[in-house]
């Protein structure tokens, strides 16, 4: 497919990051009519603004990383196409989870709504670690100038991922408002990480 191939991957790709970041938003209002100031009501929602920062963080490395790995392609093909598709599925269905989470976090029912989000969660990751292993196995899709450094360096910047959102999923169970916590915390630590790894190497 050459780099029109990849050019035309990124640009549908980057079409479902931006909507699915934009649909988070939605997700947060307020309710006065249960008696509530606007500003006690505005304090009251707090877990939408943690829902919301937590996703919006992780959908945003996601396409950062995303970016800098298919700028290491010279070419996609349609297995390639298909696991994209799956990886975009599974972004463009988190604001649903996430608004389970806003609802739900500190009431009745949060370690459900918890658990969903956290197995969304490590999903992503799993389908994102096959899509890069498989456009790096044998350096299959890879650009003849990269060098394996560079793809070293993706890995290990990768590789956290699945345990990471494995040990979220777990804490689930065991304290979700914890579990989202450190769902946050994994994307403050990626932030720079996403930025910087593609320098490595």
């Amino acid at each position: 497919m050459g780099s029109s191939g990849t050019g035309r991957l990124e640009a549908f790709s980057d079409g479902v990051f931006a909507i699915a970041a934009t649909l988070l938003i939605l997700e947060i209002g307020v309710d006065t009519t249960h008696g509530r100031s606007l500003g006690d009501e505005l304090t009251h929602i707090w877990p939408s603004y943690l829902a919301y920062a937590t996703t919006f963080l992780i959908i945003g490395i996601i396409w950062i990383n995303h970016h800098h790995c298919v700028s290491l392609m010279r070419r996609v093909d349609r297995p390639f196409l298909f696991i994209n598709l799956l990886l975009l599925l599974t972004v463009s269905f988190m604001p649903f989870p996430t608004k389970l989470v806003a609802q739900y976090l500190q009431k009745p029912g949060e370690k459900d709504a918890v658990i969903a989000y956290a197995v969304t969660m490590l999903l992503m990751a799993c389908i994102y670690n096959i899509w890069w292993r498989y456009a790096r196995g044998d350096r299959r899709l890879i650009s003849d100038a990269v060098s394996n450094a560079s793809l070293d360096a993706v890995d290990r910047a990768f590789n956290p991922g699945v345990p990471s959102y494995g040990l979220v999923l777990v804490m689930a169970f065991i304290s979700p408002l914890a579990a989202v916590i450190i769902t946050l915390a994994l994307a403050v630590f990626y932030l720079p990480s996403a930025a910087l790894f593609e320098r490595s190497g």
